[in-house]
């Protein structure tokens, strides 16, 4: 209840925040609501602080904010945003789902007497307590006008940051590389898409996407279940219909998991842009224990879209090996085919992937050596 909230908050920041010298705000993947996205909104106005998100929270806050300052993913978050983070004294996170994915492991350096942490239906206050039956919208609200101004971590960051690069245009003829894709992918995107992500690499690339105000973002970080983005997709396409477009980026093998929701979409006239990254396997697996288990048999994605679609009038699809024929196809599937169900497959090689996964896949393969050197 508010009244709880304004007990809870006529105390809390002056002794919580007292002698505060960074703090920041971190938003989570359960700041769902409208109420709660306008709350976090104006806190950080109120406030001043600098202001990230989870990687599955992407798509929660606007990315085109002053305040906001990038995805925070322990050792794999944008530029400069990590050490903005974790070197804060007070970390106010909202809706957060610490889980083995966002917190790489679960190696990330927050600690728990920094923290205060609005959840769903309670709010944990460092070390100092835990308040049941306060809702996440009550609780934002009302602190608007109780957290104390400190924009010391705002400017910190401004102070550091450097403008990211971009990956320089290939000879013709040069095989097509994961970065140079997301490039072009991040050059076509608009304020109507809607994007999603599966798990794998695609997840990392795709976080570092610069979105355009007002564009959802999807991905499944709880159980990394590779294929969830082919039905999500499919259920996205259905909920926005002529509203927003949807834009999927599925790496092969978790594309075999799911391919047959793609004949519904056709059934259904549906739109979605599906980009299939073709490395041959499981790249993402590869770097945690590899195997030969780890490839996968490879299928021609461009004709499946002929056994979906027989006619070829509901449905368009390309297969790229170079950047000139990546930009061909996007034109292609942006412009005269837009209406259709467009997929791209991109002819990777199987060891072209972000830094992140390496980083990524290191962490995991140490914490799970580790693991089974303890049971034993």
């Amino acid at each position: 209840p508010a009244s709880l909230c304004s007990r809870l908050l006529s105390n809390t920041p002056r002794t919580f925040f007292e002698g505060t010298v960074k703090p920041v705000i971190v938003v989570g993947a359960r700041v769902r609501s409208p109420r709660a996205r306008a709350a976090v909104i104006k806190l950080v106005e109120a406030t001043g602080m600098p202001v990230a998100v989870m990687p599955n929270a992407k798509g929660n806050f606007p990315e085109n904010h002053p305040n906001f300052i990038g995805v925070f993913w322990v050792n794999i978050s944008t530029p400069f945003c990590g050490e903005t983070i974790t070197i804060a004294d007070r970390y106010i996170f909202v809706g957060p789902m610490f889980n083995d994915v966002s917190t790489v492991g679960f190696t990330h350096p927050i600690l728990r007497d920094r923290l205060l942490e609005v959840a769903y239906t309670h709010v944990s206050v460092g070390s100092e307590g835990f308040y049941g039956n306060v809702l996440m919208e009550d609780f934002l609200e009302a602190a608007i006008s109780a957290i104390p101004p400190n924009s010391k971590a705002l400017h910190n960051y401004q102070a550091m940051v450097v403008a990211p690069g971009k990956p320089l245009r290939s000879a013709p003829g040069t095989p097509i590389r994961t970065n140079i894709t997301y490039k072009h992918i991040e050059d076509m995107l608009q304020q109507h898409y809607a994007l999603l992500s599966d798990a794998g690499d695609c997840w990392f690339n795709a976080t570092y996407l610069k979105l355009p105000e007002g564009v959802p973002y999807e991905s499944q970080m709880q159980y990394a279940s590779i294929g969830w983005s082919v039905g999500a997709a499919l259920g996205l396409a259905a909920a926005y219909g002529k509203k927003r477009r949807v834009v999927a980026f599925i790496g092969d093998g978790a594309f075999q998991m799911t391919a047959q929701e793609v004949s519904t979409m056709v059934r259904y006239g549906f739109n979605p842009l599906l980009f299939i990254m073709n490395n041959g396997g499981y790249t993402v697996e590869v770097e945690i224990h590899d195997g030969p288990y780890n490839v996968i048999n490879n299928w021609d994605y461009r004709k499946l879209m002929h056994a979906f679609d027989p006619e070829g009038a509901r449905s368009w699809s390309a297969q790229v090996r170079t950047e000139e024929e990546l930009e061909a196809a996007i034109k292609e599937a942006t412009g005269p085919m837009s209406e259709r169900t467009c997929m791209i497959e991109v002819i990777l090689d199987k060891d072209d992937c972000s830094r992140s996964l390496l980083e990524f896949g290191t962490r995991l393969a140490f914490q799970s050596a580790n693991a089974a050197q303890i049971a034993c």
